[in-house]
């Protein structure tokens, strides 16, 4: 069945995609956004030009609409939330939170294996109303906690029929705005060796297929509260060095750190950071196997960058 469909995002990273999705299924779709990121979508979508973040405006857009199906890609911390439960209360079949695997990231040591939902407690968490959540300098730093008590606000009074996807670490070979797989393509490209923890802990991912056919199934389900996506098969980030210059002829160097060293790159951790998807099994979605599709995903990056010149490596 086709239906109305409001994307909050969608401009970016793996939202383009599955806009493009919902358009090759043949759903009616909106985008709201800022209007500062262009697409290529045509007039296949409703543009609808808000900021997310101004509680007024987003009422004044949204006062008489409604809405089969809503995915937030652009929920960020308890203030948005509270801003998407206030304006969409009563009036959407169903609201999708793009949510992330960080939320569980103050347990890594905590708790010896893969994690599931029900290790974080909605209902215990504490809610800062208080806190600079949309100060630009410390989105990174709050990122974590912003989406835990986002999805604490939505799911803890049920005003909304929320679903909280958690998604692992996604890897791309283009519009990654994160930069962080390429980061590893110019270490093995310019013979750097990998600094990395000493208990070299391993990690979820998804490809952007991925994680977008998990939404879509998302959508059609009707099961409410956080569910874990992730690929099957974890890797640490020596791990994923090594692959990548096994695939390009390359030394896959690393020099192991001292303990006490803060992890030196992305996916780097002191502890197993993996997430448990058994929940999404007995829902009715299985996730591809990560060998499946990451040698040819970092083959295509390779030649990305080949082609665009991307410069001298991080540090």
């Amino acid at each position: 069945m086709h239906k109305n469909i409001l994307i909050i995002g969608g401009t970016r990273f793996f939202g383009k995609q599955l806009v493009r999705r919902l358009l090759e299924q043949g759903h009616q779709v909106s985008i709201a956004t800022r209007g500062l990121a262009a697409d290529d979508f045509g007039n296949a979508v409703q543009r609808l030009r808000v900021d997310r973040r101004d509680a007024s405006a987003m009422q004044a857009m949204f006062t008489h609409a409604s809405y089969d199906l809503v995915y937030d890609q652009m929920c960020y911390s308890p203030l948005d939330a509270a801003i998407s439960r206030s304006v969409f209360a009563g009036k959407v079949g169903r609201y999708l939170m793009s949510s992330t695997i960080e939320t569980y990231r103050h347990l890594i040591a905590a708790i010896e294996r893969p994690l599931r939902e029900d290790d974080l407690d909605l209902r215990q968490v504490r809610l800062d109303w208080g806190y600079p959540w949309h100060d630009p300098a410390l989105a990174d730093a709050s990122y974590a906690a912003g989406k835990l008590q986002a999805e604490a606000v939505l799911l803890q009074d049920q005003l909304l029929p929320v679903a909280t996807l958690r998604i692992a670490h996604v890897l791309a070979a283009q519009d990654d705005f994160t930069g962080r797989l390429a980061s590893y393509m110019r270490r093995v490209q310019q013979g750097l060796p990998l600094q990395h923890l000493p208990a070299a802990g391993r990690s979820s991912f998804l490809n952007v297929e991925a994680v977008v056919d998990a939404m879509l199934w998302a959508g059609q389900a009707d099961f409410l509260g956080p569910v874990n996506l992730a690929c099957s098969g974890e890797m640490s980030a020596p791990q994923l060095h090594e692959r990548i210059a096994r695939l390009l002829g390359q030394p896959g160097l690393l020099q192991p750190a001292s303990h006490g060293t803060a992890a030196s790159s992305p996916f780097d951790y002191a502890h197993d950071y993996v997430m448990d998807t058994s929940l999404a099994g007995t829902l009715g979605h299985d996730f591809p196997a990560l060998d499946s599709w990451l040698d040819p995903l970092i083959l295509s990056l390779q030649a990305h960058m080949q082609g665009s010149d991307m410069g001298v490596p991080h540090a």
